[in-house]
């Protein structure tokens, strides 16, 4: 996955930001939610983090798995 792939999203809602994560070229998407005061490099980081594990996930469910891909 290149950074450049990526974009990133952040939106403060009441006491939270909302960080989106979206990898353009398989329309994967990542949220997380944590405080401001965690940190833009943070939240960034984590939200990264959890796409890269949806990613890679998502290769590995489509090796004998079952279900509607939609």
């Amino acid at each position: 996955m290149k950074d450049s792939d990526v974009i990133i999203e952040f939106i403060q809602i009441g006491a939270y930001v909302k960080v989106s994560a979206m990898h353009t070229p398989t329309m994967t998407e990542a949220v997380i939610v944590g405080p401001p005061s965690a940190g833009e490099l943070v939240l960034q980081n984590n939200a990264l983090r959890k796409l890269r594990y949806l990613l890679a996930k998502s290769e590995t469910a489509g090796e004998g798995a079952r279900g509607l891909v939609v």
